[in-house]
Protein backbone atom coordinates (compact mmCIF):
# COMPACT_ATOMS: atom_id res chain seq x y z
CA UNK A 1 0.00 0.00 0.00
CA UNK A 2 1.70 3.32 -0.79
CA UNK A 3 0.77 5.92 2.10
CA UNK A 4 0.35 9.28 1.61
CA UNK A 5 1.62 12.23 3.87
CA UNK A 6 -1.97 12.40 5.28
CA UNK A 7 -1.48 8.76 6.15
CA UNK A 8 2.17 10.08 7.93
CA UNK A 9 0.59 12.11 9.54
CA UNK A 10 -2.40 9.92 11.23
CA UNK A 11 0.71 6.99 11.70
CA UNK A 12 2.93 9.43 14.33
CA UNK A 13 -0.06 10.59 15.87
CA UNK A 14 -1.58 6.90 16.58
CA UNK A 15 2.56 6.49 17.79
CA UNK A 16 1.80 9.50 20.15
CA UNK A 17 -1.45 7.74 21.63
CA UNK A 18 -3.04 5.21 19.89
CA UNK A 19 -6.13 5.79 22.46
CA UNK A 20 -7.19 9.10 20.35
CA UNK A 21 -10.21 9.11 19.08
CA UNK A 22 -10.72 9.29 15.21
CA UNK A 23 -11.72 13.17 16.14
CA UNK A 24 -9.37 14.05 17.85
CA UNK A 25 -7.05 13.23 15.16
CA UNK A 26 -9.31 14.35 12.55
CA UNK A 27 -9.00 17.90 14.07
CA UNK A 28 -4.76 17.44 13.99
CA UNK A 29 -4.90 16.08 10.41
CA UNK A 30 -7.84 18.17 9.14
CA UNK A 31 -10.19 15.34 8.03
CA UNK A 32 -13.36 14.16 9.41
CA UNK A 33 -13.31 11.34 12.11
CA UNK A 34 -15.32 9.04 9.23
CA UNK A 35 -12.22 9.46 6.88
CA UNK A 36 -9.61 8.74 9.56
CA UNK A 37 -11.05 5.52 10.35
CA UNK A 38 -11.40 4.91 6.55
CA UNK A 39 -7.59 5.17 6.76
CA UNK A 40 -6.69 3.46 9.65
CA UNK A 41 -9.00 0.52 8.68
CA UNK A 42 -6.71 0.51 5.37
CA UNK A 43 -3.45 0.90 7.19
CA UNK A 44 -4.47 -1.84 9.07
CA UNK A 45 -5.56 -4.05 6.30
CA UNK A 46 -2.85 -3.38 4.55
CA UNK A 47 -0.24 -4.26 7.83
CA UNK A 48 1.20 -0.83 7.57
CA UNK A 49 -0.27 -1.11 10.94
CA UNK A 50 0.18 -4.22 12.67
CA UNK A 51 -1.16 -3.98 16.44
CA UNK A 52 -2.58 -1.58 19.14
CA UNK A 53 -0.66 -2.34 22.13
CA UNK A 54 -0.17 -0.57 25.83
CA UNK A 55 2.96 0.14 27.10
CA UNK A 56 3.33 -0.81 30.80
CA UNK A 57 5.81 0.54 33.12
CA UNK A 58 7.29 -3.20 34.08
CA UNK A 59 8.09 -1.97 37.26
CA UNK A 60 4.40 -2.79 37.94
CA UNK A 61 4.81 -6.35 37.59
CA UNK A 62 8.02 -6.05 39.57
CA UNK A 63 10.57 -6.32 36.80
CA UNK A 64 13.14 -4.59 37.61
CA UNK A 65 16.00 -6.28 36.12
CA UNK A 66 16.69 -5.49 32.72
CA UNK A 67 19.45 -7.48 30.60
CA UNK A 68 20.63 -7.46 27.22
CA UNK A 69 21.30 -10.83 26.21
CA UNK A 70 23.25 -11.81 23.11
CA UNK A 71 22.84 -15.46 21.67
CA UNK A 72 25.41 -17.74 19.78
CA UNK A 73 23.84 -19.97 18.08
CA UNK A 74 24.32 -23.39 15.96
CA UNK A 75 23.77 -22.89 12.63
CA UNK A 76 20.13 -24.79 12.84
CA UNK A 77 18.50 -21.74 14.77
CA UNK A 78 16.98 -19.92 12.12
CA UNK A 79 14.93 -16.33 12.82
CA UNK A 80 11.54 -17.82 12.91
CA UNK A 81 12.96 -20.63 15.67
CA UNK A 82 14.85 -17.00 17.73
CA UNK A 83 10.80 -15.85 17.44
CA UNK A 84 9.24 -18.88 18.40
CA UNK A 85 11.51 -18.70 21.79
CA UNK A 86 10.98 -15.12 21.90
CA UNK A 87 7.49 -15.33 22.23
CA UNK A 88 7.53 -18.65 24.36
CA UNK A 89 9.59 -16.27 27.19
CA UNK A 90 7.16 -13.94 28.77
CA UNK A 91 10.70 -12.32 30.10
CA UNK A 92 11.54 -11.45 26.40
CA UNK A 93 10.18 -7.82 25.78
CA UNK A 94 12.07 -7.30 22.06
CA UNK A 95 13.93 -9.79 20.15
CA UNK A 96 16.55 -9.13 17.14
CA UNK A 97 18.91 -11.07 14.83
CA UNK A 98 21.62 -8.74 14.45
CA UNK A 99 25.27 -8.79 12.58
CA UNK A 100 28.17 -9.08 14.50
CA UNK A 101 29.60 -12.49 16.51
CA UNK A 102 25.64 -12.78 18.17
CA UNK A 103 23.21 -14.03 15.80
CA UNK A 104 20.57 -12.25 17.94
CA UNK A 105 19.83 -10.31 20.54
CA UNK A 106 16.85 -10.59 23.54
CA UNK A 107 15.68 -7.89 25.69
CA UNK A 108 14.84 -9.21 29.04
CA UNK A 109 12.82 -8.21 32.10
CA UNK A 110 13.39 -9.92 35.46
CA UNK A 111 12.60 -9.73 38.85
CA UNK A 112 15.63 -10.03 40.48
CA UNK A 113 19.18 -11.39 39.31
CA UNK A 114 17.48 -15.31 40.27
CA UNK A 115 14.56 -15.06 37.98
CA UNK A 116 17.39 -13.59 35.48
CA UNK A 117 19.21 -16.45 35.76
CA UNK A 118 16.50 -18.42 35.64
CA UNK A 119 15.13 -17.12 32.35
CA UNK A 120 18.70 -17.43 31.02
CA UNK A 121 19.00 -21.59 31.35
CA UNK A 122 15.19 -21.38 30.07
CA UNK A 123 17.35 -19.74 26.92
CA UNK A 124 20.54 -22.40 27.03
CA UNK A 125 18.41 -25.27 27.34
CA UNK A 126 17.32 -24.00 23.46
CA UNK A 127 18.60 -26.43 20.55
CA UNK A 128 20.60 -24.26 18.65
CA UNK A 129 21.53 -21.84 21.18
CA UNK A 130 25.41 -22.57 21.74
CA UNK A 131 26.20 -20.29 24.53
CA UNK A 132 24.75 -16.38 25.43
CA UNK A 133 26.50 -13.02 26.98
CA UNK A 134 24.63 -11.00 29.31
CA UNK A 135 24.75 -7.18 30.05
CA UNK A 136 22.55 -6.15 32.73
CA UNK A 137 21.12 -2.81 32.25
CA UNK A 138 22.12 -0.23 34.76
CA UNK A 139 20.34 2.96 33.77
CA UNK A 140 18.45 4.47 30.90
CA UNK A 141 19.81 7.43 29.50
Amino acid sequence: MRVDEIDQHIIAELELDSRRSFAAIGQRVGLSAPAVKRRVDALRESGAIKRFTAEIDRSVRGWNIEAFVELHCDGGLSPSMMRTMAAGIAEVTDAYTVTGEADGIFLIRARNTAHLEEVMVRIREWKGVNHTRSSVILSHL
